[in-house]
């Protein structure tokens, strides 16, 4: 994947393109002339606009792994490390909405070894969060009978504030953040807890 300025201006524009009129709404033509490009200006970067799709989505789900690598606190209770995880994956789609939205809806256009590529980091981080409510259950912190049932729950509890963001009272992301945080401690059923 291409790292130069040329690249991630192009990715730029994609991901304004993509959010706006859709992956299948949206030509090459459309996102070079949002940077003043020709089409031809594009390819030395990426082949196809599948190509810079990929980009965008697997960078997009890196950047939110490393986020939420930051932000784990695995020396925690599990409510405490549950808060700070749904927080900083909230506040990410809330922050990068436009960004989120292609991430989290556009999987479908890409190809089938792309695909699998970012389904591959996808898992890894519904793996993160279900290891957090299975360990909550555990050692009786949350009350919920079906792990993944719950991690699916929240899970797209947040990935849908990409769809929404900014919206009514909800304009700041931390705000965002601090509501589903509350909600993910409700809907395992714990005892609200505080971030240090």
């Amino acid at each position: 994947m291409s790292r130069s300025k040329a690249a991630a201006r192009i990715r730029a524009a994609a991901v304004a393109e993509f959010a706006e009129h859709g992956y299948g709404g949206t030509t090459t033509r459309q996102i070079a002339a949002r940077l003043d490009l020709s089409p031809a200006a594009m390819y030395p970067h990426y082949r196809s606009k599948e190509e810079l799709l990929f980009a965008i989505s697997y960078e997009g789900h890196r950047e939110t792994q490393e986020v939420l690598a930051e932000s784990d606190l695995p020396g925690e209770q599990p409510v405490v490390r549950l808060r700070s995880l749904i927080a900083a994956f909230t506040r990410w789609q809330a922050a990068h909405h436009a960004l989120a939205k292609v991430v989290q809806y556009e999987l479908g256009a890409l190809t089938p070894e792309h695909y699998l590529t970012v389904v591959e980091v996808r898992r890894s981080i519904t793996a993160l969060f279900r290891s957090v409510v299975e360990k909550g259950i555990t050692t009786g912190d949350f009350d919920s009978p079906d792990a993944e049932g719950v991690t699916l729950a929240l899970m797209s509890l947040c990935v849908d504030v990409c769809r929404w963001f900014p919206a009514g009272a909800y304009t700041d992301p931390d705000a965002v953040a601090t509501l589903y945080a509350d909600l993910a401690t409700r809907l395992v059923g714990a005892e609200p807890a505080t971030l240090g």
